[in-house]
């Protein structure tokens, strides 16, 4: 199916010399490669996201008082 997209010059021009470097033609199918690898990792953490709230609730005292120190270590941590 052929459609329409917006992009910056500069995302084309980037498109056609990756194109060109794999010997394509032209940069559908990097667009075609970058939309199923976009569509594959939501599909992926949507999943992942549903499988966390499911478990939402499951522990609790120590381990829940564990588990959020351990958070608050890493997000401190982060950079």
């Amino acid at each position: 199916m052929r459609t329409t997209i917006e992009m910056t010059d500069e995302q084309r021009a980037k498109l056609l010399h990756l194109a060109a470097k794999r010997g394509m033609k032209g940069f559908s199918g990097l667009v075609q490669e970058a939309l199923e690898e976009y569509l594959r990792t939501r599909e992926d953490r949507d999943s992942e996201v549903r499988a966390a709230l499911a478990m939402r609730g499951s522990l609790k005292g120590k381990e829940a008082e564990q588990l959020a120190a351990a958070c608050r270590r890493v997000r401190e941590d982060w950079r």
